[in-house]
């Protein structure tokens, strides 16, 4: 612990003391992520609406789950009558990559505290986790990317919570017009636009989004994995020729 204390004190003191900068980038930067999840919350919603889930359930399983595709699995088998043991089995299973999420982000946020440490855990998602990586590289300060975590968590957590309760307390009320199917692609669209910083990365989204758009008619969602196959060996391709790497 007081080694853990030492490294605190430490790190407070390089730190540039602008801590509410960083936390205001963090919302910059995760503003148009939000375009995205709300819509995707909206669906959540009323999924959990339309399957029998009331408005205090609803809440109380987004507050403890808190993960999109996890919390549709979940819904789906509930509705299903699946046994609760394969709905919790399937939840664990979609949220394995957590597990390669955190032990990315412990090389960055290890000087923290447990229960700080607890908490990034338990906000962690796949988009926060893709735009505080990058920013993370660009930070010394272990508080200085804490701020900047937060800032893209709390927004994403409030706009979740809030929206899945309004999409719950809508259920089957929302038009079929809205059309709202279109927020998952927009999140990852959202989340792919910041990782593409040189030609290997575009290189790699040009040409693994191309080939699965043109492969899109084969058969269970081929075209999908050969477009990343595709899009992964371009851009090391191209990162090779050009010789250019991330910067750590």
């Amino acid at each position: 612990m007081k080694h853990q204390a030492d490294s605190e004190v430490a790190d407070s003191a390089s730190a540039d003391g602008n801590w509410r900068a960083d936390f205001l980038a963090g919302v910059r930067v995760v503003s148009p992520v939000l375009v995205g999840i709300l819509p995707f919350a909206l669906i959540v919603g009323v999924s959990m609406a339309q399957a029998g889930f009331s408005i205090a359930a609803a809440g109380v399983m987004s507050l403890l789950v808190f993960a999109g595709a996890s919390q549709l699995a979940a819904v789906s088998l509930l509705s299903a009558g699946a046994p609760v043991a394969v709905v919790v089995l399937t939840v664990v299973i979609i949220n394995l990559r957590f597990v390669m999420y955190s032990a990315s982000l412990s090389l960055y946020l290890h000087r923290l505290s447990a229960p700080v440490r607890a908490m990034v855990a338990y906000l962690l998602n796949d988009q926060d986790y893709m735009l505080s990586l990058y920013a993370f590289e660009q930070r010394s300060n272990t508080r200085s990317r804490l701020a900047f975590f937060m800032g893209t968590a709390l927004p994403l957590w409030l706009g979740w919570q809030s929206a899945t309760l309004v999409g719950a307390s809508l259920g089957a009320g929302v038009p079929s017009a809205w059309r709202l199917d279109f927020a998952v692609s927009l999140t990852f669209l959202a989340m792919l636009v910041p990782a593409v910083r040189d030609r290997a990365g575009l290189s790699a989204a040009v040409v693994g989004g191309g080939v699965a758009v043109a492969l899109a008619g084969l058969p269970s969602n081929l075209g999908l994995i050969i477009g990343a196959a595709a899009g992964v060996l371009v851009g090391i391709a191209v990162r090779r020729v050009t010789g250019v790497r991330i910067a750590r």
